[in-house]
This record gives structure tokens, sequence and C-alpha cells, in this order.
């Protein structure tokens, strides 16, 4: 079963940095790796899952345009808010169980990332999360996903099984990643046919 906002507003009651998000290098190198993962340079509209306290939005923000970041826990978007003051970010309460239509406002996205999040759905609220988020990506969007890979008792997923779902996703096409004992990370775009490199796009090949 999916876990929901009431396990969240548990995990925050007591601790403003349950994940410890901001305190250990495992998560200042995977932020690291996430953002130089990132295929484009600049991205116009992009949308930020399970931001928690807000450290990974405050590095997306510098690389796109615009960019809407949720979570279901309203103590962590105040301590996202509070981090990231930026006219370019807005901050909403939502899952990726809800209705797209509440993030999307009639406008497509070219980047969507899924940092930590895709194991805390089960199977099935994965595979609609990930049809959705594919119909919500733009011709050519990039869609990032990473994930810790050491088993959790809560989640309902590992990180790797949330990858072999992702992978196995209609629309989207593998670009390329990083692994380790760790750490999973994947780079896909919404395309038809194999991607074009960044060398390629860029007219080094």
């Amino acid at each position: 079963m999916s876990l929901h906002k009431d396990y969240f507003d548990a995990v925050y009651t007591d601790n403003a940095d349950p994940f410890q998000l901001d305190d250990n290098w495992y998560e200042t190198r995977k932020y690291a790796i996430t953002m130089a993962s990132l295929p484009r340079r600049r991205y116009r509209r992009a949308l930020e899952p399970g931001c928690s306290i807000g450290i990974l939005t405050a590095e997306l923000s510098a690389r796109c345009e615009s960019l809407i970041s949720t979570d279901v826990a309203p103590a962590a978007l105040d301590a996202a808010r509070a981090r990231v003051n930026s006219d370019k970010v807005q901050f909403l309460e939502w899952s990726l169980t809800g209705d797209w239509d509440a993030v999307s406002d009639g406008d497509s996205f070219d980047l969507i990332v899924l940092s930590e999040v895709g194991y805390y759905l089960d199977e099935p609220d994965l595979r609609h999360a990930l049809d959705a988020a594919a119909a919500n990506l733009e011709p050519g969007g990039t869609l990032l996903a990473v994930h810790w890979r050491h088993p959790v008792a809560d989640y309902p997923l590992s990180g790797d099984k949330v990858h072999a779902v992702i992978g196995a996703t209609d629309g989207l096409v593998r670009m390329g990643g990083y692994v380790d004992e760790d750490v999973i990370l994947e780079v896909f775009e919404v395309s038809t046919a194999k991607p074009d490199s960044v060398a390629r796009i860029e007219g080094l090949v």
C-alpha cells in the first residue's frame, strides 16, 4: 500500500530534517551527481514531487525558468519555502497520486525529477503516476529518477524495483545513468527513438 500524508506528517513531527538531507556527504554527493546528470543546461518548466526541505529545489531553481516543487507534509513545505526564496519556484501540497491538473495547469513540463519518491508508492500507484508523468512531459522532455537502493521496511518498493517500473513505462527512452551499491540514477527522455547524446546536441560529434 502506498504511503500517504499521515505517514509523512508523523515523520516531520519531531524532526525538521528526518531524512538527514542537510548534513551528510552521501546526500551532498547525490545532489551533485543528480545535477550533473541533467542533459540540458536550462529547462523551461520543471516539476519536483517530494521536495522535502528544499535542498535539491535550490539547485534545480538555478537551472529552470519555472519550477513547481511539491510535498504532502506542510512542515516540509514550510522549510523548503524558508530555504528557497525565488519568484521562479512555486510550492504546492500535492502527491504523485494526486490530480495532475493541479500541477500542470494546462501546460507541459520539460523536466520532471523523481528524487527519492518512487518507493513510497505501491506498484499500481507508481505505474499510474509514471504514465501521467510521461503524458505531462513535452516531446524531448527529461525525466530524471534517483533512489536509495538499500531495503527500508516501511517502503512498498525498493529503489531498483522503482527503476524497473520506470524503464517499462511507455514513451520513456533511457538516455543513461549511474549506479553503485547505495544509489541508482537514470535519465529518460520522452521520445519515439533513441535520444541524441549531449555531445551530439552540442555539435561535438
